[in-house]
C-alpha cells in the first residue's frame, strides 16, 4: 500500500470510529489513542515507531467490522491486539510497531501476574477484559515473555495504556501523528 493510502486509511478509519466509547471507559477510542501517542512522545522522543504504536495499540478496535461472535461483551474485539497488529502490518508500519501492538495484551496478563499493585489499579472494564484475555501467565509465559526482546518497551507501552483514560485531556490537531506516520512510512 502506498504511504498516503496507509495515512489515509488510518485516519480514516478513525475519523468514522475514533468517537467510538472505548469499551467502559470514559474517553472515545481517538482520544485514548492521541493521549497514548503523546505519553509515548514525552517518554521516546526518538522512537517514531513507539509512538506509533502508541496511537494504534487499539486499533484493533475500530478497523474490523463488529459482530456478536467477533465481541467481548461490550468490551470490544475479541483479540484486538493481533487483528490490530495485522492491520498495522498491512498498511506498512514497521515489524517492531506491530509487535508493540501484538503484545500490550500479553503485557497486560504479565503486569497482572506479577505485580499486585498493578492489578488493583486495573479499571473494571480493563479487569473484565481480563478475563477474556487469558488472565494470570503461567510460569512459561511469563519466562517467554521476559525473553522478548521488546520486553521493555512492551511494559512501557501497557503502562501507557492504563494512563490515557484522562477525561481532562484536550488536543487541538493530531497532524503530528499524521506527520510522524509519513517520517516513518517514507
Amino acid at each position: 500500500m502506498k504511504n498516503n493510502d496507509a495515512i489515509a486509511t488510518v485516519m480514516g478509519i478513525f475519523e468514522a470510529r475514533g468517537g467510538d466509547e472505548y469499551h467502559g471507559e470514559a474517553v472515545s477510542q481517538l482520544q485514548h489513542a492521541v493521549q497514548a501517542a503523546e505519553l509515548a512522545r514525552n517518554l521516546f522522543p526518538n522512537d517514531p515507531e513507539f509512538i506509533l504504536a502508541a496511537f494504534l495499540h487499539d486499533f484493533g478496535h475500530i478497523c474490523v467490522e463488529q459482530s456478536a461472535e467477533s465481541m467481548m461483551g461490550q468490551f470490544g474485539v475479541v483479540k484486538h491486539e493481533l487483528v490490530g497488529a495485522d492491520a498495522v502490518r498491512a498498511l506498512g508500519f514497521s515489524e517492531k510497531t506491530a509487535q508493540l501492538v501484538a503484545a500490550h495484551v500479553a503485557a497486560k496478563r504479565y503486569l497482572v501476574s506479577t505485580d499486585q499493585a498493578y492489578l488493583e489499579a486495573l479499571s473494571p472494564a480493563s479487569k473484565i477484559t481480563l478475563m477474556h484475555q487469558g488472565g494470570v501467565m503461567t510460569p512459561v509465559e511469563l519466562a517467554a515473555f521476559e525473553a522478548d526482546p521488546l520486553f521493555e518497551q512492551h511494559i512501557m507501552l501497557r503502562r501507557i495504556d492504563e494512563q490515557a483514560k484522562s477525561t481532562e485531556h484536550t488536543f487541538e490537531s493530531i497532524e503530528w501523528i499524521e506527520n510522524l506516520m509519513q517520517e516513518v512510512l517514507n
